[in-house]
């Protein structure tokens, strides 16, 4: 696993806390920024898969 995998991953779940608390809370900046976050998080996810991916075609 890719170091950006995980900082994704990490991001996601932060932004879906954070998307979930401006849902509840009827704050829709929080929820907003809680659902940016997330899709930054699935993006920088999806760069390390790829990096990954790039890695192991190289050992092989």
């Amino acid at each position: 696993m890719h170091k950006d995998e995980m900082k994704g991953a990490a991001k996601q779940a932060k932004g879906a806390m954070k998307e979930a608390a401006g849902k509840m809370t009827g704050n829709d900046r929080m929820r907003a920024e809680g659902a940016a976050e997330k899709a930054a998080g699935k993006v920088q996810k999806g760069v390390g898969e790829v990096k990954q991916t790039g890695r192991d075609a190289l050992k092989h």
